[in-house]
């Protein structure tokens, strides 16, 4: 029979092939056809002041309660020829919404560093030998955009997004990730929806110094988020220099621990996981997501170890006979341990939480 030490090693591999796995997962789901659509799809569409933002906004809310469009929030929003551009037609009767649309002009100098020096180009004008030329914004005027729902025509690129986990939990698993996370010196709330947590499935709140996990989805989709939130908890402390990191590497990490969590119990959460991994990877800047997923592969790997650790659940993987009992003393020691760490935790304001989804222009 194997030892304790020969167990936690086994287990601690296994948990190193789980995170290779995620890596390789997330390098083929980002360089996929599927990834690449939707890249060059969302490149077509120009970023919106914020006044044309809130613009779009007023306008869609009220063509929502007209009922000229399913949903109350928009999604894609652009300009009738650009839609046609993109293989979409408007739908007819379906009015745009009016925007302000820059009207530039082109200014040519000769000593570009004296404010004086430039002129206004007529238009088809060219400017003089060894002047530099520059385009500025002289005015605005009324444009009409359309939302992506007020068309139809070719299908929407969209990158895979999260599936949600369905059936039933592993037996003892909540009870186990709750008893840590109030260890931890947070309070655990399950609400009925996620309208109550700003869209998301789960929420952690340094400040209020509490977890939440909506509880409209299957029994195993609530525990793999509290599985999430509980990784936050103890990665993530704002106070913690560790923790001064991108949230998209904070995301990644999360979820990362809650996949190892969840196969160490028999749970396949890469439904969820490799595109919620590979969206939050790539919204850190100056480096690819893959390189963000396996930068992370240390501490994910500790973090999940440290959970499993204090479980009195069944798992599988770890080497460990099933149905073994784990050394009593060991287990209590270590839970003895975690409320004394929590204490010395600090709440900061800066809440995280694991958002439903992960469409275009909306947290994750």
């Amino acid at each position: 029979m194997a030892t304790r030490e020969e167990a936690r090693q086994a287990r601690e591999q296994k948990l190193d092939e789980l995170h290779d796995t995620l890596t390789g997962a997330v390098e083929r789901l980002v360089t996929g056809e599927d990834w690449a659509a939707a890249l060059k799809f969302a490149a077509s569409f120009r970023s919106r002041s914020f006044n044309n933002t809130l613009l779009i906004w007023v306008q869609h809310q009220a063509a929502f309660e007209q009922g000229r469009v399913p949903e109350p929030f928009p999604t894609y929003v652009a300009g009738y020829k650009q839609w046609q551009q993109l293989g979409r037609q408007v739908a007819k009767g379906q009015a745009g919404y009016q925007i302000l649309a820059p009207v530039t002009g082109r200014f040519a100098s000769s000593q570009p560093a004296d404010p004086e020096s430039w002129r206004r180009l007529n238009r088809g004008e060219k400017p003089k030998p060894g002047e530099v030329v520059r385009t500025r914004m002289v005015g605005v005027r009324p444009a009409y955009v359309w939302d992506a729902s007020q068309t139809s025509g070719d299908p929407i690129p969209e990158p895979p997004a999260p599936k949600l986990l369905e059936g039933d939990a592993p037996a003892g698993l909540w009870e186990g990730l709750a008893g840590q996370v109030r260890a931890a010196g947070f309070e655990l709330m399950v609400v009925p929806h996620e309208g109550m947590i700003h869209g998301a499935n789960g929420m952690t709140d340094y400040t209020a110094r509490q977890v939440a996990v909506r509880e409209n989805m299957d029994p195993a989709a609530q525990v793999k988020t509290l599985a999430h939130e509980l990784a936050h908890v103890l990665m993530h402390d704002p106070d913690a220099e560790d923790a001064r990191q991108h949230r998209g590497i904070g995301e990644v990490e999360a979820e990362s621990v809650a996949l190892m969590v969840g196969a160490a119990h028999g749970m396949d959460t890469s439904g969820y996981t490799i595109p919620y991994v590979s969206s939050w990877a790539a919204r850190v800047d100056g480096k690819e997501p893959v390189e963000i997923v396996q930068a992370t592969g240390e501490r994910v790997r500790k973090t999940a170890a440290g959970i499993l650790d204090q479980l009195d659940t069944i798992q599988v993987g770890d080497g460990t006979p099933p149905g073994l009992q784990k050394d009593p003393a060991a287990r209590d020691s270590a839970k003895q341990t975690a409320p004394a760490k929590a204490a010395a935790t600090q709440a900061i304001s800066r809440p995280v939480s694991e958002p439903v989804g992960v469409p275009a222009g909306r947290g994750l």
